[in-house]
C-alpha cells in the first residue's frame, strides 16, 4: 500500500517518518494488522497520514484513515471530502468519513463537546474496521499548550502531565515534533493542508495560548519554552505512573467491601503521605462508582481523616463519604447510615 508520492527525504520528512516508525512498534503484529490515522486535513494530521502511509507497509501493517466532520462551520463537508481524497491519494485504505453532532450548549463548552463526539466516532471506527490503533496528530506545541492551560486552571498534576504518547488504542507519534516541522513536511511532500479558521479565533483559550501566551514567553524568557513544558509533562507522567503503581499494589490490601460501597482504614490513610492518600481516595471512588473527584472534593473527604471532630457524612459529586468505626466509608449518594459497617460480617472497628 505504498503511496505513489515520492517526496525527497528532507529533514522534516525524515523526522516525522521516524516518529511514526517508532510509534508503530507499539502495534502487535496481527493478521491482517491495521491502524487508522485521524485526519482533519490540517498540516499536522496530513503529515502524519503521509508518514503512516509510507511506514505502515514497512512494519507489515495496513493503514487507513478516519475523517470526523464536526459540522461546526460552513463547508465542513467539503473539507472532509477533500481530506478523504488526499488520504486515498496517499494510499490509505479504508478511508472513512463520519459526521458527528456536537452539542455546543454543553456545560464544558463546544471544544470539549467536539472532542467527546470525535472520540466516540474514532472508537466506532476502530470497532468497524477491526483496526488496533488510531494515530493522532498532536505535536509538541499541542503538548506545551495543554500543560499551560492545565497550569492556568490549577487542575493539578493530572492536567500538567499533558497527553500520553500511548493511551490505550490511541497513539500520538508526534509529541516530540514541532508544528513548524509538520508544515515543512507538507511543503516538501507537495501536500496542501487545510487551515482551520477556528485556529485563529481568539475566543478559544487554546488559540490565545498559541498565538499570544507562548510567543510572549519565548520573547521575554528565551527560546525553548515549548520544549521545557513538554519535558515537564514527561517528568510528571513518570512520577504519576510510579505513584499509581504504588496505589495499585496496596489498594486490595487496605480496602474492604462495606454496605453499599467500600471502606478504608482511617489509620492507613493517615499513615501515608498526602499524595498517596489522595490517590487512594481517587482510585477507590473511580473504580467503585465511576466518578473522578476533583482535588477540592478529595481534600474534603480526607478532612474526615486529618481534621476529624465528629462531622456528618459528606455528599460529594457521585459519592457519599462517612467516617464510621475507624473507617472511611464511601457509598452511593443518599445511602442511609449503616448499623453494621461491613457487607460480609458487620464487625465494628475502633
Amino acid at each position: 500500500m505504498d503511496s505513489e508520492r515520492r517526496p525527497r527525504l528532507t529533514p522534516a520528512v525524515a523526522d516525522v517518518r521516524r516518529a511514526v516508525r517508532e510509534a508503530l512498534t507499539e502495534v502487535s503484529p496481527a493478521t491482517p494488522g491495521m491502524v487508522l490515522v485521524a485526519l482533519s486535513g490540517g498540516a499536522d494530521s496530513l503529515a502524519l497520514a503521509a508518514a503512516t502511509a509510507f511506514e505502515a507497509p514497512r512494519a507489515g501493517l495496513r493503514a487507513g484513515a478516519v475523517i470526523v466532520d464536526h459540522a461546526l462551520q460552513p463547508g465542513s463537508a467539503e473539507v472532509a471530502a477533500e481530506a478523504a481524497r488526499q488520504a486515498s491519494a496517499l494510499g490509505l485504505d479504508p478511508v472513512l468519513v463520519r459526521r458527528v453532532v456536537v452539542d455546543g450548549a454543553g456545560g464544558d463548552g463546544p471544544e470539549a463537546s467536539a472532542r467527546g463526539a470525535r472520540y466516540v466516532a474514532l472508537a466506532a471506527a476502530l470497532s468497524e474496521t477491526g483496526a488496533s490503533h488510531v494515530l493522532l496528530g498532536h505535536t509538541l506545541d499541542d503538548q506545551a499548550e495543554t500543560v499551560l492551560l492545565g497550569l492556568a486552571r490549577g487542575s493539578g498534576a493530572a492536567s500538567l502531565q499533558g497527553m500520553a504518547a500511548v493511551a490505550g488504542p490511541y497513539l500520538r507519534p508526534m509529541l516530540g515534533i514541532r508544528r513548524a516541522t509538520t508544515r515543512l513536511f507538507c511543503v516538501d511532500a507537495g501536500l496542501e493542508p487545510w487551515d482551520d479558521p477556528h485556529n485563529l479565533d481568539p475566543r478559544y483559550a487554546r488559540v490565545r495560548v498559541r498565538r499570544v501566551v507562548l510567543p510572549t514567553l519565548e520573547a521575554e524568557i528565551g527560546p525553548g519554552i515549548a520544549e521545557a513544558l513538554a519535558r515537564t509533562a514527561d517528568q510528571l507522567r513518570e512520577d504519576s505512573a510510579a505513584l499509581d503503581a504504588m496505589v495499585a499494589e496496596i489498594i486490595e490490601e487496605i480496602c474492604e467491601p462495606a454496605e453499599a460501597g467500600i471502606a478504608v482504614s482511617v489509620g492507613v490513610l493517615a499513615a501515608n503521605p498526602p499524595a498517596l492518600r489522595q490517590r487512594i481516595v481517587r482510585y477507590m471512588v473511580e473504580s467503585e462508582f465511576g466518578v473522578s473527584l476533583e482535588r477540592v472534593h478529595t481534600l474534603a473527604a480526607l478532612s474526615l481523616v486529618t481534621d476529624w471532630h465528629g462531622q456528618k457524612p459528606l455528599d460529594l459529586p457521585g459519592v457519599r463519604v462517612n467516617r464510621q468505626d475507624g473507617m472511611l466509608v464511601f457509598s452511593a449518594p443518599g445511602t442511609p447510615p449503616s448499623k453494621g459497617l461491613f457487607r460480609s460480617h458487620g464487625t465494628s472497628r475502633h
